[in-house]
């Protein structure tokens, strides 16, 4: 038989036809889901993987975080399964050391895509899960120290087999889990959406076969890493290096250093990491699938935006992170909060590349995956119930922009949860939500602005538990820009007591007649200050998000 050859046209075609099929297995979970970290925030992601593994694409709203994780995840289904693979089959995942996971509130789905006898393919799905068990409630506490306290650890397992549920499994994963309605109705939103995507991928193998499938799934990851080669190829070749630090792991380690060494030849790079500090006690380490992701995203920001996500970009690079290390952890390491890690890996690779590319580059953005848990009964129901989000903050100024306000940034690109839906759903009341004043770092264009959340319970007694990033570590200027403030969590009585707590507040009890307070940092800023225009600076104080005394001690002789 003669190969097949596909013209550039029919190419993008197909590859649009595949992508709708993700983004409406995206979609569908986003409506089918209960959790409001899934339905209004859209914490998941969708993707199509081949019959190798390898990831063909991920849907167009899908997080960058999770680039590596259903990659990992259909891999290691062939390396534990090989040939025991068959149609109806559904595969659960969430554990990032046996599993290819980055945390366990990501549980991972895949399901195989046949014609007749042969595996032409995988569909995927994540859910961050706003509870999977464990020593905390959201299982996303800042201070647990090992993976065991931090919920429920799923190797690659069969929830359906042939097409039939494993009650016992399924029964097995609930009970394990705070909110089991919840939990069920996440769980059965992507084993629905497993099966959309099987679906939609046999009709159009109906169409066209699995032959002429299987070379467009080879051809678009071919094509991603020649388009992704001639980008790095752009780039000067030399040594660049940057190294950055996270605040504290809250268990005790303080100033973790992420080190980064980029050598780039031709169309090859190499990221080092050879020099950063070993896995810490707390739950900030990251899996190597986790610093991929990162490294990836931060490479195609800056070289190609358009780029699709695949493996075509982990096959133009290469990475080096030493085992056991910060970057490359080994089990047991707590990594539930390897988000902010990540932000700060991208943060070293912008940096290390920021005289290469300035014209591309951002300052340090807020540079945190701010997370808050409300847990407690509700006096509506007398049911437990758990609010998760993550914030926002500054995003960094760019050569020719001034830096977005209150914005999620980097490798998550998740919605905020509207005010109307916590009111409604949980026994909390948002005091303020706003953006903070002075937060963003002054420069030709400026930082953007962080953001504040004041909280109060209802009724009831909560247990808040929050995790915030550059609380120590201001987010950084790039070429004379000022970097940006730093955020923090702090109590408030109605008396007006102020009860500052740690960037890693643990269990902390909030009673109805105070209010928690959490401030994202904001981000910092491009070019020296004294080149920001007139007029933008007497925007700065018009819109409220500047104060005069900033501007008269930033900008002095400028406006």
């Amino acid at each position: 038989m003669s190969e097949i050859v596909i013209d550039p046209i029919s190419l993008e075609i197909s590859w649009n036809g595949l992508k709708s099929i993700a983004d409406e297995c995206f979609i569908s979970i986003m409506r089918s889901a209960f959790s409001t970290n899934v339905k209004e925030r859209h914490d998941h992601s969708t993707a199509i993987a081949d019959a190798q593994g390898r990831l063909v694409l991920q849907a167009e709203m899908a997080l960058p975080i999770h680039l590596a994780s259903m990659r990992g995840l259909t891999k290691f289904i062939l390396n534990r399964f090989g040939n025991d693979i068959h149609p109806g089959d559904v595969f659960i995942a969430n554990d990032p050391h046996v599993a290819g996971g980055t945390h366990l509130p990501d549980i991972n789905m895949a399901m195989p895509v046949f014609e007749g006898a042969r595996l032409i393919g995988f569909v995927a799905n994540i859910i961050h899960h706003a509870d999977v068990g464990g020593a905390a409630v959201g299982s996303m506490s800042g201070g647990l120290n090992e993976i065991y306290k931090e919920g429920l650890r799923i190797p690659i397992m069969r929830l359906y087999s042939k097409g039939v549920l494993d009650q016992d499994l399924l029964t097995l994963l609930l009970l394990n889990m705070r909110l089991e309605e919840e939990r069920r109705g996440d769980l059965n939103a992507q084993i629905a959406a497993c099966k959309l995507g099987v679906a939609r991928l046999e009709d159009v193998l109906r169409e066209h076969g699995g032959d002429r499938i299987s070379v467009i799934f080879r051809e678009v990851i071919a094509r991603t890493e020649m388009r992704m080669r001639k980008a790095i190829a752009t780039l000067p070749d030399g040594v660049y290096a940057f190294t950055d630090f996270m605040d504290d792991d809250g268990a005790g380690t303080e100033n973790i250093k992420i080190a980064l060494r980029i050598e780039k030849a031709g169309d090859r790079i190499l990221f080092d990491f050879e020099g950063s500090d070993p896995q810490v006690p707390g739950n900030f380490n990251m899996v190597f699938n986790a610093t991929q992701s990162a490294v990836c995203f931060a490479l195609k920001a800056l070289l190609d935006p358009n780029v699709p996500n695949n493996q075509g970009i982990f096959d133009a690079i290469e990475i080096k992170a030493p085992r056991g290390s910060f970057v490359n952890c080994v089990a047991p390491a707590a990594v539930a909060l390897r988000a902010n890690s990540c932000q700060r890996v991208v943060d070293c690779v912008f940096g290390a590349l920021a005289e290469q590319v300035p014209d591309r580059v951002v300052a340090a953005t807020n540079g945190a995956n701010t997370s808050a848990v409300f847990a407690g009964t509700d006096p509506r129901t007398g049911q437990l119930y758990v609010y998760l989000e993550t914030l926002g903050g500054g995003m960094g100024a760019r050569a020719t922009f001034d830096g977005k306000d209150g914005v999620q940034v980097n490798i998550t690109n998740t919605s905020n949860l509207p005010v109307e839906a916590i009111e409604l759903e949980y026994p909390l009341r948002v005091e303020e939500y706003s953006l903070i004043e002075d937060t963003g770092g002054a420069g030709r264009f400026r930082g953007g602005l962080g953001i504040r959340r004041t909280i109060r319970p209802i009724g009831q007694v909560c247990e808040f538990n929050g995790v915030g990033e550059r609380f120590v570590h201001r987010p950084w200027g790039l070429f004379g820009g000022e970097d940006g403030a730093t955020g923090r969590f702090y109590v408030r009585s109605d008396t007006g007591q102020v009860t500052a707590l740690a960037a890693k507040a643990s269990c902390v009890r909030l009673d109805p007649d105070a209010v928690a307070v959490l401030e994202t940092a904001g981000a910092g800023g491009y070019g020296p200050p004294v080149e920001r225009r007139p007029e933008a600076i007497r925007e700065d104080i018009a819109s409220g998000k500047f104060s005069e005394a900033y501007v008269k001690q930033h900008y002095s002789g400028t406006a």
